[in-house]
């Protein structure tokens, strides 16, 4: 076979995913403009449910819940940005249906088994971290932020009045609406790293022991999480880095099960001897134990 046919048939296939591609890309395209127009009819319910970890904070304090618009142009804004979030939200199971049949083709049947329970654990671990941003979180945020108010004071004197500013909290939808999101997709997003962690630790590219061995380095990377992704009041930067070093500590454990497997089978293969890790360094008597 020649030069110029051997060009012809790996162009030939190349075209074909391209094509493939472009239509997965266009049926997700559709399907988040059919969620985004369903979430613009009922946009309303949507930001009453995002405002009301704002609202009962306020009614705490007894005022009333409220939030005003600075540009006239910011209630349309907000809308267009509920159909958004809400669109991608509706969409996010289809889109990632039409990525698994897009990578399936090419992968084995032991590679889809082990890819498969990350493409479904991934959006878990997201809506889980969402919603301890609403239920936990932003309570707490909004009633630190809200504690700074003051009312106003007028003192009258025979010789002078002064009069003390009051600090009342009238909210700007658009701002409140993206301080919420940016909460709310920071968490999810923190919350993938058991997921990041124990796929990278499928691929080989990190392990359970590299893990323990940069605990404190994580510890640091995380405190610097907490500090920016939260207010800067203490409880919340606490919750958040508990919850993000106890997923670290289980995505150590899931890693080192995975290994543990992995080792059983290699050595069920004859791949490595019973005296043997993974990698095929010799074990002490007491290591064994410790691998099986």
């Amino acid at each position: 076979m020649s030069t110029a046919e051997n060009i012809d048939n790996s162009v030939a296939p190349l075209i074909e995913h391209l094509i493939e591609l472009r239509s997965r890309l266009i049926k997700s395209l559709l399907a988040f403009i059919v969620g985004m127009i369903i979430c613009f009819a009922v946009w309303n319910p949507i930001f009453d449910f995002l405002t009301h970890p704002l609202c009962t904070a306020l009614e705490a304090g007894g005022q009333n819940c409220g939030l005003i618009f600075i540009a006239l142009e910011e209630g349309f804004m907000v809308a267009i940005q509920m159909s958004l979030l809400g669109g991608l939200c509706l969409s996010f199971p289809f889109i990632s249906y039409q990525l698994w049949r897009f990578i399936a083709p090419g992968l084995y049947r032991s590679e889809k088994g082990a890819f498969l329970p990350f493409l479904v654990a991934s959006p878990f671990m997201f809506l889980l971290g969402a919603a301890c941003a609403y239920y936990v979180i932003t309570p707490l945020a909004f009633t630190f932020f809200l504690g700074f108010q003051q009312p106003g004071t007028l003192t009258e004197g025979p010789e002078t009045a002064t009069q003390a500013a009051g600090l009342l909290f009238q909210g700007s939808a658009n701002a409140y609406l993206n301080l919420t999101v940016k909460f709310i997709v920071a968490f999810g997003l923190c919350f993938q790293l058991p997921v990041l962690l124990t796929l990278m630790g499928k691929a080989g590219l990190v392990s359970a022991a590299g893990l323990r061995s940069t605990r404190k380095y994580a510890v640091v990377g995380i405190l610097t999480v907490a500090a920016i992704a939260t207010p800067p009041d203490v409880v919340s930067q606490v919750i958040l880095f508990s919850i993000i070093y106890g997923l670290y500590e289980i995505s150590i454990q899931l890693v080192a099960r995975m290994e543990r497997l992995r080792l059983i089978e290699l050595r069920r293969s004859g791949l490595v001897g019973e005296d043997e890790d993974m990698y095929g360094n010799t074990l002490n008597p007491t290591d064994v134990d410790k691998k099986l």
